[in-house]
């Protein structure tokens, strides 16, 4: 049986494995861990669709293939395991990069692969930094629009249509040639700074298909960029996780999309210092988890978005879409990165409800049990620095969102409480919003009730 790329999400064209759980040669259970995947959205373990012995890897932790791929396959047993493939095995055509000067009296270079009818199981598409030369035109046997489908994923072209950009002109880094995300962020960043209107140029050297051991010759990964340092001899050089490369697109996105402002607001806890010593074992004892600050935080931000349904809230071009449901994103931090599970229709929970789906949708990105469906469709995120002792920060908003709510360290400090010097457990809250959208007036309103909601919570809330 095959194994193939799952697609985890519609939007999703392609997906890395990060991780080979099992080897060639192990027996496997229907439903059993098989590897794990990193795409735009979420990482995930993917299961083995049948019992048997995996017999043949097809492609290695580390390389990226598009979906419906096939990336092993499982047999009986009845027959050897093949070992999985050390490096991926270059066509005797193929052009790639090369340790001297292009060679221009080549007598066959490698044309632009044309698009595809229906995926072929050999050769398997290696890592997107099995990179063709740049320089190889397509002869004309495909359309214009049949060529631009082939070298991008729906986000790229999106991307494109956004900014006016012509996707042909890109030299993709990807598949294939295909004009990744970060192919993309790179050519738009070379356009805002006036470098060229040119696509960005192919890097010198490719990163190794094996990426087990950090290499001390450092692997350039994605296009030159006017900042790359050249690394020293006493330098250790490793190459970015799927997901880290994930995060920086997502992060120099949203900060070329939405105009940040931040307010910053102090609010005493007490209260709610309060009702989690009196009340604390009791709801644990009723809903199997603690009672903690965020599940307060998060039922006083959903309070305050219902008073103030721009907060949640998109852009559209020149739309706006205000959001039936409150879904709110409670960013997770992981030993490798950072994730965003969204709390679905939290508007209608109460307490309770809010602590349960927060513990259990942390409980389970930190074991890489989400589905994609629990990374989308958030609406407003509250990111939690504080439990590492920040007092405050200035997060990036999380597109298409326009707001995200900071929250610090809770500490004691002196405060004045009715004219007199008091010690109370306080806490800065931090707003970053879209000035596209949001006014400061409304955001200073929004965080009104925000502090409003905690400062008057009671056990109702339960």
């Amino acid at each position: 049986m095959d194994v193939i790329m799952p697609q985890m999400g519609e939007s999703i064209a392609e997906g890395t494995i990060v991780k080979w759980l099992k080897k060639p040669g192990d027996r496997v259970e229907k439903d059993e861990p098989l590897f794990e995947i990193s795409t735009d959205k979420v990482d995930a373990e993917i299961p083995s669709p049948a019992d048997g012995v995996l017999s043949e890897i097809l492609v290695n932790e580390g390389n990226t293939v598009e979906v419906n791929t096939v990336v092993a396959k499982i047999g009986d047993g009845s027959s050897a395991a093949a070992p999985a493939p050390s490096a991926p095995e270059p066509k005797a055509q193929e052009s790639g990069p090369k340790q001297s000067a292009p060679q221009p009296s080549s007598p066959a270079p490698a044309p632009t692969p044309a698009p595809k009818q229906a995926p072929a199981p050999e050769p398997v598409k290696v890592s997107s930094d099995s990179r063709p030369a740049p320089s190889a035109p397509a002869h004309a046997v495909a359309t214009s629009e049949e060529r631009i489908q082939t070298r991008s994923s729906p986000v790229v072209r999106r991307m494109a249509a956004e900014h006016g950009v012509d996707i042909t002109q890109i030299s993709g880094t990807g598949i294939q040639g295909r004009v990744t995300r970060q192919d993309m962020e790179a050519y738009l960043d070379q356009m805002e700074r006036g470098v060229a209107t040119v696509a960005p140029s192919a890097p010198s050297a490719p990163r190794p298909s094996q990426p087990s051991a950090p290499s001390h010759t450092p692997a350039v990964r994605g296009p030159v960029t006017p900042t790359m340092m050249v690394p020293a001899s006493t330098d250790r050089v490793e190459p970015m996780s799927v997901m880290r490369m994930k995060i920086a697109e997502h992060m120099i996105e949203s900060r070329r999309t939405s105009a940040h402002v931040q307010t910053f607001w102090e609010v005493d806890v007490s209260n709610l210092a309060r009702i989690r010593e009196q009340r604390g074992e009791e709801f644990q004892a009723r809903n199997g988890v603690k009672l903690s600050y965020t599940a307060f935080i998060a039922k006083a931000v959903c309070d305050a978005l219902k008073a103030h349904p721009i907060a949640n809230a998109s852009i559209s071009g020149t739309d706006i879409l205000y959001h039936g449901a409150i879904n709110l994103g409670i960013a997770v931090s992981l030993d490798w990165g950072l994730i965003v599970p969204v709390v679905k229709g939290a508007g209608d929970m109460n307490l309770g409800g809010l602590a349960k789906s927060i513990a259990d949708l942390a409980a389970r990105a930190r074991s890489k049990k989400l589905s994609p469906a629990e990374v989308t469709g958030g609406t407003f995120t509250i990111t939690n620095p504080g439990i590492y002792g920040g007092l405050m920060g200035a997060p990036i908003i999380n597109q298409p969102q326009v707001a995200i709510l900071g929250v610090g360290a809770i500490e004691k400090r002196p405060v004045v409480v009715d004219d007199a010097i008091a010690i109370r457990p306080m806490c800065y809250l931090s707003l970053s919003f879209d000035h596209r959208l949001i006014d400061g007036s409304v955001a200073e309103q929004f965080m009104a009730s925000v502090k409003e909601s905690i400062v008057g919570m009671t056990t109702t809330a339960f």
